[in-house]
């Protein structure tokens, strides 16, 4: 039911406002009735329409022992988002070895991180009955992979995905951590929504290759964050350039800086480009990302780039703000 239809419906309460007794919606007697209708009461619609617009929200709460949440999405698949997702919580990782960093895989029906991280077998239970998730690489990670088999393929609607990403989000004992890192499902849809509304979340990192299509879903997937108030840290642009092994000439298989020109348009920075490699892939397809494999790589030194940029723009967590004098 619309706003201004509940309005509609409840509108007798505002009307016996005017005098005691519903007014017809007509001729002067309305305008008697709007000439009335200010003040005190003008307040109170306020007030009523605001009640029905939160209606339904959820309201954030964060996740126990964790400091920041980084998600990574993008609005299109196929682009490299769960590598560089996967990269990106190593590389905050190495750059600063005293940050604990999480891994969760929010992508329900693809879940990629247990193959890229390297990770069998069903999470172990807490004494408080929570979920512990699976380590390596020094990454505590959880993913839906871990509870269902490699193929089996989910079949849910889309109640029973919300249910589950509550599940990933509250029922895990992360510990204390100081990044966790989301990988998030392609689109604008319901997990994205699910995720942005009940955790506070500390930025948001697009990626996208250079290429028009994938670059007209990144565009949406910057401005669905934007409406519902996560802050944008910029964008990666995936895949951005091939180098022949044996000649080494650069060939913009995607296109060129096309990432570049979208950042222009919304007024946000290009994290890092990462190039079309094949160590990226055949290391994230073997379970070790170029990050930890191949650290010295300039495909991981890349990564590392980005974690430093990402870093560079994330808020201080609330708990690291100074109090007041006095409180």
């Amino acid at each position: 039911m619309g706003v201004w239809l509940r309005l509609l419906v409840f509108g007798g309460v505002w009307l016996r406002g005017c005098g005691g007794a519903c007014v017809p919606l007509g001729g002067s007697r309305l305008l008697i009735c709007r000439r009335q209708f200010s003040g005190a009461e003008s307040e109170t619609l306020k007030q009523r329409r605001s009640q029905i617009m939160s209606r339904g929200l959820p309201k954030q709460k964060p996740i126990e022992g964790v400091k920041q949440v980084i998600v990574v999405a993008s609005g299109k698949g196929g682009v490299g988002k769960s590598t560089t997702a996967v990269n990106l919580a190593l590389a905050l990782a190495a750059n600063e070895s005293s940050k604990a960093v999480g891994l969760l895989d929010a992508d329900v029906y693809g879940p990629s991180i247990p193959k890229m991280m390297n990770l069998k077998g069903n999470p172990e239970l807490s004494q408080s009955n929570l979920m512990r998730p699976l380590l390596n690489y020094g990454i505590a990670c959880m993913s839906m992979g871990f509870l269902v088999e490699e193929t089996a393929p989910l079949v849910w609607r889309g109640l029973m995905v919300m249910s589950a990403i509550e599940k990933l989000l509250r029922q895990v004992d992360w510990g204390q951590l100081d990044y966790l890192v989301v990988d998030m499902p392609p689109g604008t849809g319901d997990v994205q929504l699910s995720v942005s509304q009940n955790i506070p979340i500390s930025g948001a990192v697009i990626v996208s290759t250079p290429q028009d299509i994938a670059l007209m879903d990144a565009h949406r997937g910057a401005e669905m964050f934007r409406k519902v108030h996560v802050p944008v840290l910029g964008l990666v642009q995936n895949m951005s350039v091939f180098q022949c092994p044996k000649c080494k000439h650069k060939t913009h298989i995607f296109g060129a800086d096309g990432a570049r020109r979208l950042a222009q348009t919304l007024d946000l920075d290009i994290l890092g480009d990462i190039p079309l490699h094949l160590n990226i892939r055949e290391a994230s397809d073997t379970g070790q990302p170029i990050v930890f494999s191949q650290p010295e790589s300039d495909e991981a030194k890349a990564y590392l780039r980005i974690a430093t940029e990402v870093v560079r723009r994330l808020l201080p967590p609330p708990e690291s703000f100074p109090k007041c004098l006095g409180n």
